[in-house]
């Protein structure tokens, strides 16, 4: 790696890291998806990804754009519940933003996760607050274009990502619930992390793994 750029080779790299943390986390995340949601989000997430690692070698190896944009289509037919459109979609938009890139560059990383968090947004409804993905996402966004308008590495930048995302993760917890499945608990969703927040999480961890290790 040359340190100002992420190559294609390491974007499905990212891809194969997640999904091994995904497999591990699975319990985990089924089990915080068992208290206020439906019970399924390890298991749908680790299915997805499963399905992703399968296909990832037949994806175009030199193209960013094409290897994220096969992973959400194979999120999408792969991924029950609100977990496949809502991380395919992010997918997609990934790869829209990214397409026919060799490598890309933190600003090009940024401004697709722009796409990305307003895919997510447009379909799920949700503002920050709500107890979503979008409390890991979000302040992951606002740290890694701090880091690339900084002129940070990519492991830098997706390192403090993946910090802010973990705070926004924790900080979940004592927020009641006004979206999805969890919603219909009100009041006695306080004080359950939210799993897709999780997850998001561990997406970003994986990234700040692959590109640490590069």
């Amino acid at each position: 790696m040359s340190g100002a750029t992420i190559t294609a080779g390491e974007v499905a790299g990212w891809l194969r890291g997640f999904a091994v943390a995904v497999a591990e986390a699975k319990d985990d995340l089924t089990a915080l998806d068992s208290a206020i949601g439906d019970a399924d989000h390890g298991i749908n997430m680790d299915r997805g990804f499963q399905a992703v690692l399968a296909k990832l070698p037949t994806f175009p190896q030199d193209d960013v754009g094409a290897i994220l944009k096969g992973t959400g289509m194979t999120l999408i037919s792969t991924v029950g519940g609100a977990s496949g459109p809502l991380y395919g979609s992010f997918f997609l938009q990934l790869g829209t933003a990214t397409a026919g890139k060799a490598d890309i560059s933190v600003e090009d990383f940024a401004g697709a996760l722009d796409n990305g968090i307003a895919r997510v947004q447009g379909l799920g409804k949700a503002e920050p607050g709500d107890k979503t993905m979008l409390e890991a996402l979000l302040p992951a966004q606002v740290a890694i274009h701090t880091a690339a308008e900084a002129g940070e590495s990519p492991a830098e930048a997706l390192a403090a990502g993946a910090a802010a995302a973990e705070e926004g993760m924790l900080a979940t917890i004592p927020l009641v619930a006004r979206k999805g499945r969890a919603s219909y608990l009100g009041e006695r969703s306080a004080g359950h992390q939210d799993p897709g927040a999780t997850s998001t999480h561990l997406l970003l961890k994986a990234a700040a793994d692959a590109w640490s290790r590069a």
